[in-house]
């Protein structure tokens, strides 16, 4: 596993909780990492998280979350928001799953060293391809939240000058456990 990963979670049949996978997509396409860092649409990962996270530097997770705020509003999170409240009941395929999975992690000793969740509250969750156009407005301002935080920790990533129609390497990769 690379040291740092950018992880797009969320459900693409589902209109506005597949921001997640959107965005990671986006990011992949718009900006050039160097090789320590590797970018995954996990979709809806649920307690299978703990692999992606097990011994990693850094994580940033992009996915929808629930917050008192209008559609279309980013929060981010850092590992320690996450962890202060207890886990709720399981009420979605992975929302209670990222705690459930950090919280293995730190017992063991062997979470990510720092973790970054952007998040985005969803309008609509409900069957369906597509965002809403609040939440289809938030892609470009948490791209570019991701590019931030990897220049904060010091890594280096830089924008495309154009975009590739199809690239060999470096393509974002899917959850090979659901996907093969």
């Amino acid at each position: 596993m690379p040291t740092t990963c950018v992880l797009g979670i969320g459900n693409v049949l589902m209109s506005d909780d597949g921001w997640g996978p959107r965005v990671a997509n986006t990011f992949d396409t718009e900006y050039v990492v160097g090789s320590d860092v590797e970018v995954f649409d996990l979709g809806t990962p649920g307690l299978d998280l703990t692999p992606w996270l097990l011994d990693t530097a850094h994580v940033i997770l992009v996915d929808t979350v629930h917050a008192d705020a209008p559609p279309g509003t980013i929060r981010v999170y850092d590992k320690r928001d996450l962890l202060r409240h207890r886990p709720r009941p399981r009420v979605g395929p992975h929302d209670p799953g990222l705690k459930e999975a950090l919280l293995g992690l730190e017992f063991a000793g062997r979470g990510p060293r720092v973790l970054t969740l952007i998040g985005v509250v969803p309008e609509r969750l409900t069957q369906g391809l597509g965002l809403t156009p609040a939440v289809a407005q938030a892609i470009e301002p948490a791209v570019e939240l991701i590019a931030a935080q990897l220049r904060r920790w010091g890594l280096p990533v830089q924008r495309r000058i154009t975009q590739p129609a199809f690239r060999k390497t470096g393509t974002i990769r899917q959850n090979p456990q659901v996907f093969g």
